[in-house]
């Protein structure tokens, strides 16, 4: 994961390095996204979650993009 300060220098950093754009989160997502996600991590009654979980919590912020599928 890497963060950056805007787009446009996301942009530049992909050009230097010859990389292809991948999934973009917005801060406000990515927190949304870890409550949901690790909230009851440490539950004695926790078990990992089925596909159709994981597509639920990541419609649930907005994470709807094939990469996401």
């Amino acid at each position: 994961m890497l963060f950056f300060r805007s787009e446009a220098d996301l942009v530049t950093w992909l050009q230097v390095k010859d990389y292809t754009r991948g999934a973009i989160l917005t801060v406000p997502q990515l927190w949304q996204l870890s409550k949901r996600w690790y909230h009851n991590r440490l539950d004695v009654e926790y078990h990992g979650r089925t596909l159709e979980q994981i597509g639920s919590l990541f419609k649930e912020v907005g994470l709807v993009s094939d990469f996401w599928q």
